[in-house]
């Protein structure tokens, strides 16, 4: 079982994240935040990765450090969950339309950590949600799960639908990244050996 638990307590943010990566897309999130559980819930269900999700943060200040740690917290058990990544397709790529909106997701399962992030919003918020955080959390999970990750929105107007096409599209690609893959089940996909 591809699986792992973490917990993450600073003097900001008391999380506690459990993932399985051959899951059915089973959730259970709260962070205190409605519009991030929202994407994490989608993110959950489209890559079919089992996530449960406790965040207790400093709200009472702003919402960055519970955005950003739970990017943290869910990247770092993800990749825990990998273990040495061997079997797996490595990489992963998805195309998700939403209504007016195009985003895409490229990513490289190689423990590079690296972001490309081309999303410009027109607005500050949604909902409660700075929209400028969006950003930080994308960053704090590439990091900690140790993806080279493209995000991208191609076009679109409609904010909401900018943001979860985003989530939707990095968990398509996510999907079919970390799945393993029957003909190279025991090998590392690198020439170098390891990732």
């Amino acid at each position: 079982m591809r699986t792992a638990r973490i917990e993450r307590n600073t003097k900001e943010t008391r999380i506690s994240v459990s993932v399985n990566l051959d899951g059915s897309g089973s959730y259970d999130v709260a962070t205190g935040i409605g519009f991030l559980d929202h994407m994490l819930e989608q993110l959950s269900r489209h890559s079919l990765i089992d996530i449960t999700l406790r965040a207790d943060g400093d709200l009472h200040i702003d919402q960055h450090h519970t955005t950003e740690d739970s990017g943290l917290a869910l990247g770092q058990a993800v990749a825990e969950a990998l273990g040495d990544r061997r079997g797996i397709r490595r990489y992963g790529s998805a195309l998700i339309p939403m209504d007016e909106t195009l985003s895409r997701a490229a990513l490289d399962v190689s423990n590079r950590p690296y972001l490309i992030w081309r999303v410009d919003f027109s607005r500050d918020k949604i909902g409660e949600m700075d929209t400028e955080l969006f950003k930080e959390w994308f960053q704090a999970f590439a990091q900690k799960a140790g993806l080279t990750l493209h995000v991208e929105t191609l076009y679109g107007t409609n904010n909401h639908h900018m943001i979860e096409s985003c989530y939707k599209a990095l968990a398509r690609a996510l999907r079919e990244a970390i799945e393993i893959d029957p003909r190279k089940a025991e090998d590392i996909p690198s020439t170098k050996g390891s990732l």
